[in-house]
């Protein structure tokens, strides 16, 4: 009787191994096909490789935008992507390198939570898979198909090689420059007010933008701080000027905005230390520190383990102007946008009315982001008070009613007076605009 309950035993026993290596052997089959019919002909030195910031996915209305080695997740690679919502379409990956065959992955397809309603949304496509680690290329293709790979459009993988020693300590991401924006004299004053809080990179994404702008941006491209990606997608989709499908209208949302910011956290995940997502007639401005770095010192000394802080908006109106004129510099008169240091004014908060917050972020705890939160991060995350760091907004502005005694004057701009104004004056004379 014994022996007939060990018998049993092994048997079920093997039975139940046999499960389990048929299961992991399917799942392998689900999502990796080695091809070694792909011979080194397809090598990437021979393969359309794309270096255009978007890339139509070829039979199908969707695009790519750009790829990286996830290292959180099993080395997958994340491709960037504009989806369509409603379409039911398979997506595939094809990657490799020069070394190694070319293998196909069913791709993970994530559509962000926040879309908007609008037909088209920010994406991740997950290629998962064997050596993902090792490639270098990556296409999406609709099919897994061998006769495919030749006509395939390839995009580069980044982030291949990562730790924790970064080139830049804050990095600012701009979302969208569109409309032929040529708010010259704001972005001057914004950029070197950035550099004198210790941001060291600022990464624009360029749809259109004026002449005199397109000046000033060569300017700081040649100095070094400012990346500018090109971000055709009005060539591609009809973009939204605004936020909200049913008022606005259009294919994407407010030319792409959640798509660009994703794409620059990944292409800064290893590059900088912290990540900064606003606009740019916004400064992210510490009020108990003289910098970021202090300021960020701080706040990860009191909250160790959060990598999302959020800071509140509050509005500067342009409409009022300090009564001094002590900043009304003629060398400036001529040219266009705003001069923030002429608006002290700032709106009270409206109770009961949502304050949209941007944020700093460590990216390397960043999944998905929308504009005011995060979508998908590791860690905690933290609202930081407004008297210790708030956004210096100078816009159109939002209680318009309010006479300008029930305003604060707040001239924390002013603080930076003694550099600010000859490195403005500095920056428009070497591009040309003085």
């Amino acid at each position: 009787m014994e022996g007939i309950r060990v018998k049993c035993f092994i048997f079920i026993l093997s039975l139940v191994v046999f499960i389990l290596i048929w299961e992991y052997i399917h799942e392998i089959r689900r999502f990796v096909f080695i091809l070694p019919t792909i011979k080194s002909k397809y090598k990437p030195t021979s393969m359309l490789v794309s270096l255009n910031s978007i890339t139509r996915i070829k039979n199908s209305e969707h695009f790519a935008v750009s790829a990286f080695i996830d290292h959180r997740i099993g080395e997958a690679i994340r491709v960037i992507s504009i989806i369509k919502r409603d379409s039911k379409q398979s997506l595939y990956c094809v990657y490799g390198n020069s070394s190694h065959h070319w293998r196909f992955s069913k791709a993970e397809v994530e559509i962000h939570t926040d879309h908007f309603g609008f037909p088209f949304a920010a994406t991740d496509l997950l290629c998962h898979g064997w050596r993902t680690q090792d490639a270098t290329h990556v296409a999406v293709t609709t099919n897994a198909e061998v006769s495919n790979v030749p006509n395939a459009t390839f995009l580069p993988i980044k982030n291949r090689v990562h730790g924790e020693s970064f080139k830049f300590n804050f990095t600012v991401c701009v979302s969208n420059l569109f409309g032929s924006y040529n708010n010259v004299l704001q972005f001057a004053q914004t950029m070197e007010m950035y550099k004198l809080l210790g941001v060291q990179r600022v990464v624009i994404y360029n749809t259109s933008c004026g002449p005199d702008l397109e000046k000033l941006l060569q300017y700081y491209k040649k100095e070094g701080i400012l990346e500018i990606v090109p971000w055709p997608i009005d060539q591609f989709l009809t973009p939204s000027s605004g936020w909200n499908f049913q008022m606005h209208g259009g294919d994407l949302h407010y030319y792409g905005q959640l798509v660009t910011l994703n794409e620059c956290i990944y292409r800064n995940m290893y590059r900088s230390k912290y990540v900064l997502l606003n606009d740019m007639d916004e400064i992210i401005m510490p009020y108990k520190h003289k910098n970021l770095e202090s300021l960020m010192d701080a706040l990860q000394q009191e909250h160790k383990n959060v990598g999302v802080f959020y800071i509140e908006n509050h509005i500067f109106p342009k409409t009022l102007f300090d009564q001094s004129g002590k900043f009304h510099r003629p060398e400036w008169v001529n040219i266009s946008g705003i001069n923030i240091m002429e608006h002290i004014y700032r709106e009270p908060d409206r109770k009961n009315v949502y304050n949209p917050k941007k944020m700093i972020v460590n990216p390397r705890n960043m999944f998905q982001t929308s504009v005011h939160s995060s979508l998908n991060h590791i860690g905690g995350e933290c609202s930081v008070p407004n008297d210790v760091c708030r956004i210096v907004h100078v816009r159109t502005p939002l209680q318009a009613s309010l006479p300008k005694e029930k305003l604060f004057v707040d001239t924390r701009v002013w603080d930076f007076e003694k550099d600010l104004v000859p490195n403005v004056t500095f920056a428009l004379k070497s591009s040309g605009l003085l």
